[in-house]
C-alpha cells in the first residue's frame, strides 16, 4: 500500500520545495506520493521539469489561493 506525505514548503524559495522534495523521497517507498504545498512559482515548472529528469512520476498541480499543490509520485 502506498503512502502519501506532504511537504508544506510554503514561504520556501527556490530550490527550497524541489530540495525538500528530494530529501524526502529518499526516505520513501516505490508508488508513494508527494504532495508539496509552494508559494514560490518556480515550483510549478521545476518540478515537473526534475520529475522527467530523474523519472519520477509526476501526477500534477492543483492551484489554491495563494500557493500551489504539486504532487509526485516516486517511480524509482
Amino acid at each position: 500500500m502506498s503512502e502519501k506525505t506532504t511537504i508544506d514548503a510554503r514561504g520556501a524559495f527556490c530550490p527550497g520545495p524541489l530540495m525538500e522534495l528530494i530529501a524526502a523521497l529518499k526516505n520513501l517507498q516505490i508508488g508513494d506520493e508527494v504532495d508539496i504545498l509552494s508559494t514560490d512559482k518556480g515550483s510549478v515548472t521545476d518540478i515537473p521539469e526534475w520529475c522527467k529528469k530523474v523519472k519520477h512520476d509526476f501526477l500534477g498541480i492543483t492551484e489554491h489561493k495563494g500557493y500551489w499543490s504539486v504532487l509526485v509520485r516516486k517511480a524509482k
